[in-house]
C-alpha cells in the first residue's frame, strides 16, 4: 500500500516544511501523461523508504500558488525539502534509480 499524501496549499507548510524527516514533493496534475508514468515509481519510494523519507504529491492545477511559488514550469518535477529548504530537484518522468540515488543522497546526510 502506497504511502503518499496528497498536500494543498492549505496542508503545504505542515506537511513538507516542517517535516522532521526529508519530504519528497511530486508537482503533478491528471491530464499529465509523464505524471501517470512516474506515479508507480513515486509509490514504490514511498513504501520503500517509508520512515526515512515522506513523499507527497500536490496537483498543481488545484495548488497553483504553492506550483507558482516553486517555480514550477514543468511536470512532473520532484524537489526534495530538507529542513523547510528545497534541497534538489529532478524535472522529467525519471527511472527509478535516478530519483531513489536523488533521495538516498538527501536521506543519509541527516
Amino acid at each position: 500500500m502506497s504511502s503518499v499524501t496528497n498536500v494543498t496549499e492549505a496542508t503545504f507548510k505542515q506537511e513538507v516544511l516542517e517535516s522532521t524527516i526529508p519530504v519528497l514533493v511530486d508537482f503533478w496534475a491528471p491530464w499529465c501523461g509523464p505524471c501517470r508514468m512516474v506515479t508507480p515509481v513515486v509509490d514504490e519510494l514511498a513504501g520503500e523508504y517509508a520512515g526515512q523519507v515522506k513523499i507527497v504529491k500536490l496537483n498543481t492545477d488545484q495548488n497553483p500558488t504553492v506550483a507558482s511559488h516553486y517555480g514550477i514550469r514543468s511536470i512532473p518535477t520532484l524537489m526534495v525539502f530538507k529542513e523547510g529548504r528545497q534541497v534538489d530537484i529532478v524535472v522529467g518522468a525519471v527511472q527509478k534509480t535516478t530519483l531513489a540515488k536523488t533521495l538516498v543522497q538527501h536521506i543519509q546526510q541527516v
